[in-house]
């Protein structure tokens, strides 16, 4: 079948209503192999990129593999970015075709590109999906998808009002031992799961500047653009190199997120409760205990970096983000290594080759399923539904360590209970950058 490129994305729409197109996305990820090299130019998925650093450098190497998706731009607001991803995109094609923007708003214009993968620092993630969702893109994006549980919230609605398919970075429900660790806490062979352990960094809180150095032209580094919705400070190459992370007005959740994105989602999909969240948060100098309302207990375990100083529930040689999953007649454990640890000894006959483990980092089946998804119109692994839930639980439990104090909350509102002060953080003030 040969289109227009002016209608790629009718294309991409009218699909899920066909039989043909229900076969396509249904046999994609078996045969993607034998059929990348027979998928004509203009039935590819046109891809643009809104913030191009080390995350989303890995996650478009990716990408670039699957021969139906063609990145076609990318947008970064420091100039050496933007060059260093051109260069990847350009040398993997071997054309000089990737157009770059300093203004993602001007990739957003493009009626040619059909999905974005958004992989900026946390304070954009949301707006920048919010506004991509509005100009019609169907969107990937890197997590914390949210800055605040007001963000996620408008996130999700957004997502469900425009029709577009999302997909969260958290990848590790694509990973094959992650999967299978929820297979076994949902099949019983666990007992009743009764309690959960959830890995993350310890909380930070930082609200400290560094020293202001001379802004660089608009061109090479567009400071405004960097800063986007977070409150207004003077430039830092610093920040732009990573060292926001810690920092209130630029991170999610006092760092809670960057692992609890991952590791509290699996123990939300592990509980069956990717539509609900705990509704109980009781932080402590050594973690967070969460408990729902079917009773399963839910902790939310410091872990110091460089990883070796663990919490007694972990098993060390796991890798970053471990989880473990406790019923009444065993247990289950596994992190990034791509191991799994069982308890009793009956449960091996049930785990997986060790020779075909996949690292936890690997967004290869998570980002082909956003893109098979995009094709049936179907849900995808991590949706905004998903998302929502499971990153509000995070900011719930970021808030309770932020208050030092018990925090209750209601699922159905998802409003702290009696609680003011909590209730005032759920969202903060956003800075107009558009001038």
């Amino acid at each position: 079948m040969t289109i227009s490129s002016s209608t790629r994305r009718e294309f991409i729409l009218e699909s899920a209503k066909t039989a043909a197109a229900a076969s396509l996305a249904a046999t994609w990820t078996s045969h993607a192999a034998a059929q990348d090299a027979k998928v004509a130019p203009s039935d590819k998925i046109s891809l643009g990129v809104i913030g191009i650093g080390p995350r989303c450098t890995y996650d478009l190497k990716a990408m670039l593999q699957f021969k139906d998706v063609q990145c076609v731009a990318i947008a970064d607001v420091q100039s050496k970015r933007r060059d260093a991803g051109k260069a990847l995109v350009d040398g993997h094609y071997g054309n000089a075709d990737c157009v770059l923007y300093r203004d993602f708003r001007e990739l957003l214009d493009r009626d040619d590109i059909d999905a974005v993968i958004v992989a900026t620092g946390d304070r954009w993630h949301g707006a920048a999906s919010m506004l991509a969702a509005e100009a019609g893109k169907d969107v990937y994006s890197e997590k914390p998808c949210g800055i605040t549980i007001e963000t996620c919230q408008n996130l999700a609605d957004t997502v469900r009002r425009t029709n577009r398919v999302f997909q969260a970075g958290t990848q590790r429900r694509s990973v094959p031992n992650f999967q299978k660790a929820i297979e076994l806490a949902h099949s019983g062979k666990l007992g009743k799961l009764h309690t959960m352990h959830a890995s993350v960094y310890v909380p930070v809180l930082d609200n400290t500047w560094l020293p202001a150095e001379p802004l660089p032209s608009r061109d090479m580094v567009d400071w405004n653009l960097w800063l986007g919705p977070a409150a207004w400070r003077p430039f830092n190459q610093k920040y732009c190199d990573g060292q926001w992370r810690g920092q209130w007005d630029f991170d999610s959740g006092a760092r809670l997120l960057d692992w609890g994105a991952h590791t509290v989602d699996l123990c939300q999909w592990a509980n069956g409760a990717d539509d609900t969240m705990p509704i109980e948060y009781e932080p402590s100098d050594k973690n967070i205990v969460c408990r729902y309302a079917n009773g399963v207990k839910l902790v939310i375990d410091f872990l110091s970096e460089p990883f070796g100083d663990r919490s007694p529930h972990y098993i060390t040689r796991l890798g970053t983000c471990p989880v473990r999953f406790i019923g009444e007649d065993g247990w289950v454990e596994t992190g990034d290594s791509g191991e799994i640890v069982v308890n009793p000894d009956s449960l091996q006959k049930e785990l997986p080759d060790p020779s075909k483990r996949v690292r936890g980092l690997d967004v290869s089946a998570h980002s082909r399923d956003f893109f098979d998804c995009m094709r049936s119109r179907k849900a995808t692994a991590a949706n905004a539904d998903v998302m929502r839930r499971s990153h509000i639980a995070c900011h719930a439990a970021a808030i309770a360590w932020i208050l030092k104090r018990k925090l209750r909350i209601d699922p159905s509102t998802e409003q702290f209970i009696d609680d003011a002060d909590a209730n005032l953080l759920r969202s903060r003030p956003s800075r107009d950058w558009t001038t």
